[in-house]
């Protein structure tokens, strides 16, 4: 079907004074001030997902709930500075919504990834599509047999890279990226928990939200990226066992410090308000917990600096 893309203007405007830059793009931290991101609202697709077991929500999508949450999340996202542009495109994926999946943006430009699930790989090209107008060069893509969802990748610091081998992402992808990337690539084994109907990514068990902090789900955290934490002096708040599946450890950092963080997980908000966070919340029964999607998975990052 005919895909359509927001304009580089089509946004919501950032409320804050922001230093000038003649950058456009470029993402290569987890916890640098969020300048320009692309959101993707809830569509027809996301409204129907429960019909197919494959898509793994856990029931019967409320549409219009999920479309004032997601509201919801951007004006709270749009307050604290980033401008806002939202992806107009609608594909048979429910999961389109989840922007952090199909695409990277390195400094060097836009690398399209090539989703595990099977229903996302017609998301890359979307993504692509936006980027081109928005004026992103291409750095790379990644082809079959290689697969690689965003998911299960991060930067630890702006030289080091992180990826997750998971059900997801095969050897052949993380092959594929980190030669596109370069430098100081690390890559982790994910544990295989409970299997394909409830995959964990990479960033399910950590969330960086400080040059120095880090949110994360010790039971299933790597034992190498723990070592590489405790080598870098990075700072741990674990989440607790009961709020991993409200999506206590999927949180998104807009500046270092400054987080947003579904509702519905009091004791990990807690803990960074109490390590010096300014924690917001935002309503996440349908756009998040149904769907498995927290605020990082609702974010592609454009440009951070």
């Amino acid at each position: 079907m005919p895909i359509a893309v927001t304009s580089p203007a089509a946004a919501y405007p950032a409320p804050m004074t922001t230093t000038a830059s003649t950058r456009t793009f470029g993402a290569q931290s987890m916890t640098a001030p969020l300048r320009d991101v692309l959101v993707k609202r809830p569509g027809p697709a996301f409204g129907a997902a429960f019909d197919d077991p494959a898509h793994g929500f856990l029931q019967p999508v409320d549409l219009d709930l999920a479309r004032r949450e997601h509201d919801a999340f951007v004006a709270v996202l749009a307050s604290l500075g980033p401008r806002v542009h939202v992806l107009d495109a609608e594909v048979a994926s429910p999961d389109l919504v989840y922007t952090f999946d199909p695409l990277l943006v390195s400094d060097r430009g836009a690398i399209p990834l090539r989703p595990g699930k099977p229903n996302r790989l017609v998301e890359p090209a979307v993504l692509a599509a936006w980027t081109t107008v928005f004026g992103i060069p291409t750095a790379g893509r990644i082809e079959a047999p290689g697969t690689i969802e965003g998911g299960d990748t991060f930067w630890l610091r702006p030289d080091i890279f992180c990826i997750g081998r998971t059900l997801r992402t095969n050897s052949e992808g993380v092959r594929q990226l980190a030669s596109i990337v370069g430098g100081d690539v690390r890559v982790f084994d994910v544990p295989y928990w409970r299997g394909p109907a409830e995959l964990i990514h990479l960033l399910s068990v950590i969330s960086p939200v400080a040059d120095d902090l880090a949110v994360v789900f010790e039971p299933l955290l790597p034992v190498g990226l723990w070592e590489l934490l405790r080598e870098l002096g990075v700072r741990t708040i674990p989440v607790p066992e009961a709020e991993f599946p409200t999506l206590g450890c999927n949180v998104l950092a807009v500046r270092p410090g400054v987080v947003i963080l579904a509702e519905g997980n009091p004791a990990t908000a807690s803990a960074m308000a109490a390590a010096g966070c300014e924690v917001h919340a935002y309503p996440a029964s349908q756009i998040g917990v149904n769907g498995s999607g927290g605020p990082t998975c609702m974010t592609r990052p454009i440009l951070r600096e």
